[in-house]
This record gives C-alpha cells, structure tokens and sequence, in this order.
C-alpha cells in the first residue's frame, strides 16, 4: 500500500493546486519515484489511498500500466496513516503487506530494500518490520532520530530531549496481526508500534543506501542536485 492521502501542508505553496505526491522532483512526481521502486521490485500490485484534491490522483494513477493500482477512496475523512490502511484492507487482501509512504526518494544499497526486508520478515516474533535509516545516510534531514535497535533488531523509542540513531525511512512490512482492535476512526501508526513495542514485535532493518528529504519545497533543489551528482 502506498500512503497518498496527506494534505501536504509543509510542501505549501506546492500543493496549493496540487497533491503532494504530484509535486515533481527530478523530472518525476513524488508517486511515481515510489511506484517506480515497486515495479522495479516486480511487486505486481498497488493500493493507493486518496483524499486531497483526488480527481488529480486519479488521472495520473490511470496513467500507469504497472505496478496495476487499486484506489482506496478516502474523500469523506481524512484517516492518517494508520486509518488509511485499516480502510484499504479489503483491497489489499494479503496477510502481509509492504506499506510505503508516497513522498519517499531513496537509492538502494546492494540489494533493493523489499527484498532486504522480505528475507529479515520473521512471521514468528514480527507485528512489523519498519525499514530505517541512519543520519549520516540520510538528506536534508534535520530532526532528532526516532528509534535506538538492539542487536537484534529490536525496536525502542527515542528518549525525550535525546538524540536516537535512526530513522523511520516511510517504508515498512506490515503483518495483520499489528492492525488487531485498531481504533476507528483516524489514527497514526505510532498507536500500533508503541503496542507492539511493548510486546516485543516492533523491530528494524537498516537501509544499506541513501535517503532524501523532501517533505518541504526548500527540500527539493538540494534532493535533485544529489540526486544528480550520483
């Protein structure tokens, strides 16, 4: 599932006429960077969830032969990220899912990042497998860090006022189980991981190549002169 529901407030005034994942860096709107990566991967299929400025979604998914695309139609209420995929489970079907946010640019390492973490996925000990990423491997980044790993992989939080080493880099493995007595309504994520946290079955893979920024317009000249340069 890609995540493409936001308002996009921090990219204003980019999507003041548009939506976020429309808004181009190097030559490519936002979305199709994402799904670009997907069909890439040879993962056939995509749902897409929509609420902002939708008609233009639309339009530009249909455009697209592969991966095929699914519209989780969201217009009647903004669900945040954790609302959205509980509403797009009919159309996603599977047990587990990779869910990847839509602003997201990176350059994989050795390996591209859905095999990486299709061959860490433990479905004994894993409500989630959330792809991270360290600072100094990260663009344009310039907050706090959000997750510490143990040797294992093993996920806990930042502590408040310190700083932690990695990143949540929009991509995830995502098992059903995670979405168990999910809240109605809107939510994020965070509701889910700090429960699986506490049980143990929040853990991380640490992207093996680079990560970009691009979550406000400033963001995008620096991306696209990286991106560039190589």
């Amino acid at each position: 599932m890609v995540l493409a529901a936001g308002l996009g407030k921090r990219m204003r005034p980019l999507t003041a006429s548009r939506p976020k994942p429309l808004v181009r860096v190097d030559g490519r709107p936002l979305i199709d960077h994402c799904l670009d990566k997907l069909d890439e991967a040879g993962i056939a299929r995509a749902v897409v969830n929509v609420h902002y400025l939708p008609d233009q979604m639309r339009a530009h998914l249909e455009g697209r032969k592969t991966p095929s695309i699914a519209i989780s139609d969201e217009t009647d209420a903004l669900l945040e990220t954790g609302g959205g995929v509980v509403r797009a489970l009919p159309l996603i079907g599977a047990d587990t899912f990779f869910t990847l946010n839509s602003d997201n640019i990176w350059l994989d390492g050795p390996r591209n990042v859905f095999a990486a973490l299709s061959d860490a996925w433990d479905e004994d000990k894993m409500d989630a497998l959330l792809l991270v990423v360290s600072h100094a491997q990260a663009f344009n980044y310039t907050g706090m860090g959000d997750f510490h790993l143990d040797q294992m992989g093993k996920v806990s939080r930042r502590k408040q006022g310190r700083v932690a080493p990695y990143i949540f880099a929009g991509v995830q493995i995502l098992s059903k189980r995670l979405l168990r007595d999910a809240p109605d309504g809107a939510f994020s994520f965070n509701v889910l991981w700090n429960r699986a946290i506490e049980e143990g079955r929040l853990y991380a893979l640490p992207l093996t190549g680079l990560w970009y920024e691009v979550g406000a317009p400033e963001m995008i000249a620096p991306t696209e002169a990286a991106l560039q340069s190589g």
